[in-house]
């Protein structure tokens, strides 16, 4: 079997129905990939929704469930009964077009080494309206240059072939199955955010990871970003980003206090009424950081 296609989902029925849809549309022999859905302790209809799925599907399909404990656990449970010489990592909220599996395909066919991995390209799907914070998310703004929030930072990518670990987006990537089964995710990053980098980081380090990158291998984000998802996400990486400090001081990712002081007076509410008003790029900026500094210092807070 050339792939599994490992997918957590947690409470997101709707998003998942389409996921799983995009799948049985690929351009690829049904026979040659199986889909393992972990069900990270869903509350709503989904697990009884799998089991009708997997008794009718024409893809080999594996449901696991679980009591909720994250992402990366649930991708490790995915890997321990993968099939497939590959494994592409998505999420359930990913619609992939018809050529996803063929163009990972093709360039782990150039790449067959174990340490080589294929990231594909996601952008926000083409059924959902765009609004002005969904695109400072995957492009951030411009003041006298770029600047972050940067959802995906495929921007950074352009016209070039490989990527770091910084890039490893668990929305749209492959990997031999052989080498996550010697490199699992760490489930201390439980929360959103970082788990994944933790991880594309121990690979480029231990492992020598190669990470080609193939924009013709192509995902939709098939989410809605609303402020208050936008505020949730930037406070659960804060949270994260303490835990990866903690691990890998050396990779810097927590600002020093005295950057912190500055990024709580930009972000303070007269700071960030003045920004809604002068350039709304700048105002979702603040407010990322805002809230990050409230994740990050819940992070030292509840130290373990």
């Amino acid at each position: 079997m050339r792939f599994s296609i490992i997918i957590p989902t947690y409470n997101r029925l709707e998003k998942l129905k389409q996921c799983l849809k995009a799948l049985e549309a690929q351009e690829f022999d049904a026979r040659r990939f199986e889909i393992i859905v972990v069900n990270d302790g869903s509350t709503d209809e989904t697990q009884k929704y799998l089991e009708w799925y997997a008794s009718r599907s024409k893809i080999r399909t594996q449901i696991l469930e679980q009591k909720n404990q994250g992402q990366g656990v649930a991708r490790n449970r995915g890997v321990e009964v993968a099939q497939g010489e590959l494994i592409l990592l998505i999420g359930d909220d990913i619609v992939a077009t018809p050529t996803l599996l063929k163009e990972h395909s093709r360039v782990h066919d150039f790449h067959p080494e174990e340490a080589a991995g294929v990231l594909g390209f996601i952008t926000w799907h083409p059924k959902l309206p765009v609004s002005s914070l969904m695109r400072f998310m995957e492009r951030g703004g411009a003041i006298l240059g770029r600047f972050g929030g940067h959802q995906f930072a495929y921007d950074l990518l352009e016209g070039k072939r490989m990527a770091d670990f910084r890039f490893f987006y668990t929305s749209n990537l492959s990997l031999k199955r052989s080498l996550l089964q010697k490199h699992k995710f760490d489930p201390w990053f439980a929360g959103y955010g970082w788990e994944d980098i933790e991880l594309g980081y121990r690979l480029q380090r231990d492992a020598e990871l190669k990470l080609y990158y193939e924009p013709a291998a192509v995902a939709y984000h098939d989410h809605h970003m609303s402020l208050h998802d936008f505020e949730r996400r930037m406070y659960n990486i804060g949270q994260s980003s303490h835990r990866i400090h903690t691990k890998y001081p050396e990779l810097g990712r927590v600002p020093s206090q005295s950057k912190r002081r500055l990024l709580g007076m930009l972000s303070s509410p007269i700071a960030l009424r003045l920004a809604q008003n002068f350039n709304e790029d700048l105002y979702f900026y603040l407010l990322s950081k805002k809230h990050f500094l409230l994740g990050l210092q819940e992070g030292y807070n509840n130290q373990d």
